[in-house]
């Protein structure tokens, strides 16, 4: 087994290699620009390591690893435009550098390029990988169809919010992981218990995305601070809120989501303050360490190690501990 730096540092350089110099620039430049901007590349380095977990070679992982990541940040480009997002990783977001129109077709290119990275496996292996990206694709667009609607409603309830980010961003997570375990030849039962795994980690990976959101600071987050309060967002913090907080707190929220005349920054260190006083804050991290030993409990049944179950366990305490 591998350490993180060295699955990081791998896919790295196999992505430098990847790099998009063709005509016309405008479409594949901005393919580059993303794909080059950082991020902690979590869902490729998930499928590298869980190739070597079942026994695979790191190397044959690379274009599966390489296709999550290009259409996680196909994603990224669609859904900043969507949540109008001045930066992504620091930097401006790519419809801002050029324009909607660049990010859109530019995103539609990442998709058809993620599914071409298949075509490197054999036809067993691509079938597998490709139904599984299929459907992985299709539950990340309905999970932020779901984030949308969410917007304009007063009702969503805690268990809908569960869903929505099941599938908007634990499903990517945990078909990373499958993929690895595909393209290691793992029982399928392995397969579908570290799919499992993987999905119960998005959960409490995204859960604590929406704490950063709020509480995280903005140069080593990397997105704009409070951009989830900005853009009325029902996070699991709000819905907490309104689950935990006296009558006068859940009212003045409300009132602060629909304020259109205070400044941003009031805006948000006003809600953060209601976040706090209700609990939701604390609440928010209790569920994000309940979602991590929800995918620990899955380790157990996995036909794999100790030593192995235990880099495994690692990687979402150092999930779960993150602040960035």
């Amino acid at each position: 087994m591998q350490n993180i730096e060295v699955y990081q540092k791998s896919f790295i350089e196999y992505l430098g290699d990847f790099a998009i110099e063709r005509e016309p620039a405008n479409l594949y430049e901005p393919v580059n620009y993303i794909l080059k901007l950082g991020g902690k590349r979590l869902r490729p380095v998930l499928t590298l390591m869980t190739t070597d977990i079942f026994g695979g070679q790191v190397k044959d992982a690379m274009n599966a690893a390489l296709s999550v990541e290009v259409f996680h940040n196909f994603s990224l480009i669609h859904d900043d435009i969507m949540d109008d997002a001045p930066l992504r990783r620091g930097k401006q977001t790519v419809h801002e550098k050029w324009d909607i129109n660049t990010g859109i077709l530019s995103g539609d290119a990442m998709l058809i390029l993620a599914y071409q990275l298949f075509e490197n496996y054999e036809p067993k292996t691509f079938q597998a990988l490709a139904k599984l990206f299929s459907k992985t694709a299709l539950e990340v667009c309905e999970g932020q169809q779901y984030d949308i609607d969410f917007e304009t409603r007063n009702n969503v309830t805690i268990s809908e919010y569960l869903k929505m980010i099941e599938y908007k961003t634990a499903v990517l997570i945990g078909a990373a992981m499958k993929m690895g375990a595909i393209v290691a030849e793992a029982s399928e039962e392995d397969q579908d218990l570290i799919y499992n795994f993987g999905c119960y980690l998005g959960i409490a990976f995204q859960l604590q995305d929406d704490y950063l959101d709020a509480f995280g600071n903005p140069e080593t987050f990397g997105k704009q601070v409070g951009g989830d309060i900005l853009e009325n967002k029902k996070t699991y913090l709000y819905l907490k809120t309104l689950e935990l907080g006296s009558d006068d707190e859940k009212s003045r929220l409300i009132a602060l989501m629909a304020n259109t005349s205070i400044s941003d920054a009031e805006k948000v260190e006003r809600v953060k303050s209601i976040f706090n006083t209700s609990k939701a804050s604390e609440a928010t991290q209790v569920a994000v360490k309940d979602f991590t030993n929800k995918a620990f409990s899955v380790l157990e049944k996995l036909n794999i190690s100790d030593d192995k179950k235990q880099v495994l366990k690692l990687f979402g305490e150092q999930l779960m501990n993150r602040r960035v």
